[in-house]
Order: C-alpha cells, then structure tokens, then sequence
C-alpha cells in the first residue's frame, strides 16, 4: 500500500535527533530539540496525505467512504436534536455575546445531559460517544452559539478529558472521570505572555519537593480558555532537565492541577473580538502544590502529550467550521431567493449565483473533510496528525471565506448585528456575530502559519528520516557512505516512479462522473512529490527558512486531500441514494468544487516558478529596519514611543 514509503526508517525520538542542530545558534538548538523530541513515533500506518506528499495515491483508502452504523446515528440524531432544541428554546446567544455570560442555569442543564461527559467512556460515567457523534453535537452547538461550543470543545478537546482518556492511568481515570458528569469544568494551559509557537522558552517551572511527593509550581499562562472558571487544569511546566547525548535537554512535564488550588491566581479575563463570552485569562501560579501522582504520562512527556492531544481535539474545529458554514448557506439561500434587486433575485445575479456555487460546493468539501478525518481517528490504527491539520486548515480558512461571501451577499444587512435587524421586524440572522466569532479560527489551535509549517515539516519527515545517518554532524564517515549508497538505491528507483508511473493509465472509472478528479488527484501526487524533493535538493537546510514555498506547497498538498475526500464523499452519498435527487446535486458539488480547487493547485505551482519572494523579503526587511517609517507619518502615535 505505501511501498513508496520504504524503508521503514523509525521516526526521530527524544534521544535521536534526525536534524543537524550542531551548525544552530544555541537558542535555536533548543528550540529544535524541544519541537523534534515532542513528536510522536512512527504509527502503524501511514496517513493518507502523508502518503501523497511521497507521491503515493492510495484509493484504497477511500473506497468506501466510511459512514455511521444505524445505530450509532440514532444516538448522535437524538443528542443533536435534544442540545439542539434546548439551546433554540433556552439560550439567546446576541445577549450572551452582549454579556459575555453563559447563564449558568444553561451550563447546569448541559452538564444534566451528559454534554461535558461526551468523550468520557461510559464506565467512568460519561456517555462515551463516538469522535464522529461528538462533533456532530459541536457542530450543532456551534450554529448556535460559539462562545458555548468554545465552552465545552476546551473542556473536552484539549481540556482534562482527552488527554486523560489518551495517557491517564487507570487510578487516574477513576479519580477524575466522574467529576466531568458532575460540574467540573477543565481547561489546559500551556501558553505563556512571552511563548508563543516556541514551547522551549517556557518558564513556568514545576520542581519536585525533597520528599519526592509533590512538584510545585511557579509562573503564569496566558489565554487559558476555561482557565478563570476551570475546576481542573491540564499544566504544562518545565521539570527537571535530562541529559542527552551530553547535553541538556529542556524536560515539558503535564500535570493535572486543582483549579481551586492555594497559590492560583486569575489576574485577568481577556475579552475579545469574537466568542465573548469565552472565561479565558491571564493565570498565575505561586507555590501551588500538586501530588506527583498527578503527572500525565511520565516527566517529559508534556510538549508529545499536547501534541497527539491535538491531533484529535483540533477535528472539533473543522466541525465547527462546517457548521457555520451549512448556516451561512442557509441564510445565502434563502435571501438570495428573497431579495430583489434590479428585477431579479440578488441570487439570479451572476455575482449571487457565484457566491452560492462557492458556499455550497465549499461546505461539501468541508463537510467531507471533517467526515473523513473524524472516522480515522476513532480507528486508532493510522496517523492521522498530517490530516487532523489539513482539516483544520482548510476548513478555517474557507470557513472564513464562506463568512465573509456571506456578509457581502447580506450587504449592509449583514454588518448590522442581528438584535438591531430583529428590533425592527426583519430576519436576524446573526453574520455580523459569526464573522466576528469565526476569524479566530484561523488562528487558535495552530495559525495558518503554524499549520503549513507543521505539515511541512511532516511531510518531508520521510526524506529526513531516509538521510538521517547522512544529516547528523558527527556519523563516522564510514556509516555516511553507507547511508548514501542505501539511498541512492531508493531514490534510484523512487524518482522515476514520480515521472513515469500508474497514474499515466490509471483511470478510476470506478468514480464515474469525477473519475477525470480522482486521476487529477493521483498524477498531481507524483508532481508534488518530485517538486519537493527537487526544492529540498535545491535548498538543502535553507529550506526551513522558505515559509512562503512551503506553504504554497502545503496549500496544494491539502486541496489535493480535499479533493480526493469530497469526491469519495460525493460517490458514496450518490450510491446511497440511489440515483436520486441528493446523490446527483452531491456530485453536482464535488465536480465544481474539483474544478476551483484545480484552478487554485495550478496557480500554487505556477507561482512556485514565478514569484516576487525576492523583493517582497528585501521590502520587509526594510520595513522591519525602519527604512520605510516616512509611510507612517500623519498618524496619531499608539502605544509606546519607539
């Protein structure tokens, strides 16, 4: 299935490092150690994107798109429907935006149904839903009201209850499990003021006490979604350093943590653009005690728990996301029929027909995105991290884009907060709130930036791990010989297979209508593949330091997955149907969609070749330097003098 992936070289470790870090500057170094030491191992299977990434196109793994059985649909139907109807009835989200308060008899009942136990298994007390029945209700809840979906995803995504379902003991699971059917409420901190994407620049210290029972800890964490109100925390904090291969080794402990401990203060509640109501702060800790038993996974462990907990609760998102963007179709539809200007309803205009086309082919992709990845990751069986942040980004950033189409098709009527449109008798639908709450998206749990970073890296991950005897500064040249007649012999055969392989009479007739897709999807893999590998030649240790190639080739790397994801959706969803109207309008969907995201793939290639990253990097360096300040004349000064 993935013989292009051969040799089964292990994945770099905390105590080997595939990198050269020995030519780094000593921060760098351990910024690098840090980040390489908390990824996971190699997986049993390799994903699907990491595959196509190595210029392997596997259909196997989409042949039958994976659906719920009947009867675990039955029970995400009759949640959906039960928070559904009781937010609808119970909860007015423009005076919870206004407020900044989820009322608390609202935050009573969802605990009454389970809602904070959904991912707690069923003999620790929680409902033990499925990962795909759980976004199902996110997504629900996410139409609604944000701030109430952030509520319960940081509770229950990145919160206590998944990373204690993933790594806790069993001691620890019978200790804190229950709690989250009762009214506890988790929150997981791990940013700081001065520690953005770089986790070695942590300072909030956990040091272990003389007798060996318990850490205290000491500093301060910023942006702790839940973290004013939360009952318990997941802490990340650095403990004691380890020495490896001679050297100090920054050590990321996560610890879970009382939230009404003695020694912790809320300093601050942050208030934001959007979700308002959120209860995230500036959170101080001075001395607080926590026993040693309390440490998830093992000393050291933290920054790799974070991550593969991660990989799993960033699939809320993409749900949410989806969620948004089916209500914005929604609204799209119906005003669009509605309204009437010169003549013709605005979605009879080419403009509107334009907007809707994009809305509803997008939502489908998106939606077949999220599907896809929710399923994978409750098999266990395959690594997922390459598609949990695929899904992630593209579905916040189109998300994003269906916002605002949806705001100018809404024109001044979807600027005006939708309590102003429904005190003077029209429709309030809430766009002026969904864009302010959607933008966040595109920045929490991992930028943009972050992500096509993060893939990067991933996806090159089989290359390095290929030449790693070669990378390493201090392998005995004996062994570097070695190495590079083994890889000469892989690449041998491995780049002519990009140039001449399957795809050049593979015609997937089994797709039917987007067959002409499927075969776009496959040939392009061997075109990315090669092209990366042609840049990683060309650019060798530089290459991390080409952000902007990168993420083009990212970009192209996740439409190619979506692509593939919506048409294997699109198929299935016709076959089930039988030919009716549904199955036609999906395939309808996926073939408009193929074609845009064609468009998008061939404009990333062609700027790969053609760009202005020279002089776009000397103008920003000039700007930076404050040889360009003069533009900044005619403002009133903000802030410091500087």
């Amino acid at each position: 299935m993935a013989s292009d992936l051969k040799p089964n070289v292990p994945a770099s470790n905390e105590d080997e490092m595939v990198i050269d870090t020995s030519k780094m500057s000593a921060d760098k170094r351990s910024a690098m150690e840090v980040a390489e030491g908390a990824r996971e191992a190699k997986p049993k299977l390799p994903g699907f994107a990491q595959q196509l990434f190595m210029g392997t196109f596997d259909p196997s793994m989409l042949a039958e798109f994976p659906h719920q059985t009947p009867e675990d649909k039955r029970i995400g139907d009759e949640m959906c429907e039960k928070v559904g109807n009781y937010l609808d009835s119970h909860l007015d989200p423009e005076e919870v935006d206004a407020t900044r308060t989820i009322p608390e008899e609202v935050i009573d009942e969802l605990f009454k149904m389970g809602v904070f136990a959904m991912k707690v298994p069923k003999e620790y007390g929680g409902l033990g839903l499925t990962q795909v029945n759980y976004n199902r209700v996110m997504m629900r809840i996410s139409t609604i009201c944000a701030s109430t979906a952030v509520l319960i995803s940081a509770h229950q995504s990145i919160g206590v209850p998944q990373p204690l379902k993933l790594f806790g003991t069993e001691e620890q699971k019978k200790r804190f499990f229950p709690r989250f059917s009762q009214h506890s409420i988790s929150a997981f901190a791990l940013t700081e003021p001065s520690v953005g994407s770089d986790p070695s620049k942590m300072s909030t210290t956990a040091t272990l006490t003389p007798d060996g029972k318990h850490y205290l800890i000491n500093g301060e964490k910023l942006w702790c979604t839940n973290g004013p109100i939360a009952d318990l925390l997941v802490v990340m904090a650095k403990t004691a350093p380890k020495i490896v291969n001679g050297r100090e080794r920054t050590q990321i402990t996560a610890l879970i943590v009382e939230g009404k401990s003695p020694g912790i203060e809320v300093t601050h509640r942050c208030d934001f653009m959007g979700i308002r109501a959120i209860q995230n702060g500036l959170i101080r800790f001075h001395d607080v005690k926590v026993p040693a038993e309390n440490v998830l996974w093992g000393e050291g462990k933290g920054l790799k728990l974070a991550l593969t907990t991660l990989n799993t609760g960033r699939l809320t998102l993409p749900a949410a996301c989806t969620g948004v963007a089916k209500q914005c179709l929604s609204f799209c539809r119906r005003w669009g029929e509605d309204r009437v200007q010169w003549g013709l309803p605005i979605g009879a205009h080419e403009q509107g027909r334009n907007k809707l086309a994009f809305i509803a082919s997008t939502t489908l992709a998106m939606e077949a995105v999220t599907w896809l990845t929710s399923h994978w990751a409750a098999k266990h069986d395959q690594d997922i991290r390459i598609e949990a942040a695929m899904a992630k980004l593209f579905c916040s950033e189109m998300g994003w884009k269906i916002v605002d189409m949806t705001m100018q098709m809404r024109g001044g009527r979807g600027y005006e907060k939708a309590s102003s449109l429904k005190a003077r008798g029209e429709e309030p639908f809430p766009v002026e709130r969904m864009m302010r709450d959607m933008r966040i998206n595109l920045i929490i749990e991992g930028t943009s930036e972050i992500m096509k970073l993060f893939l990067a890296r991933e996806a090159m991950d089989p290359h390095l791990n290929l030449a790693s005897d070669i990378l390493k500064g201090h392998t005995p040249m004996g062994v570097k010989m070695k190495a590079g007649m083994k890889l000469a012999t892989f690449y041998s055969g491995w780049y002519l297979k990009q140039w001449v392989n399957s795809s050049l009479w593979a015609a997937h007739d089994e797709m039917g209508t987007l067959a002409g897709h499927y075969q776009y999807v496959h040939a392009c893999s061997h075109r990315l593949a090669r092209t990366i590998f042609h840049f990683m030649g060309l650019y060798r240790d530089k290459l991390e330091r080409k952000q902007i190639l990168l993420g083009r080739l990212m970009d192209i790397g996740t439409e190619l997955f979506a692509m593939a994801a919506t048409c294997s959706y699109a198929h299935s969803l016709a076959k089930r149907d039988g030919g009716g109207e549904a199955g036609k309008g999906a395939e309808t969907l996926a073939d408009y969609f193929c074609r845009t995201a064609t468009r998008r793939i061939e404009g990333y290639f062609k700027e790969l070749a053609s760009n202005d990253d020279g002089i776009m990097n000397q103008v920003g360096k000039q700007v930076l330097a404050g040889e360009m300040r003069w533009l900044e004349d005619g403002v009133q000064w903000i802030g410091k003098k500087g």
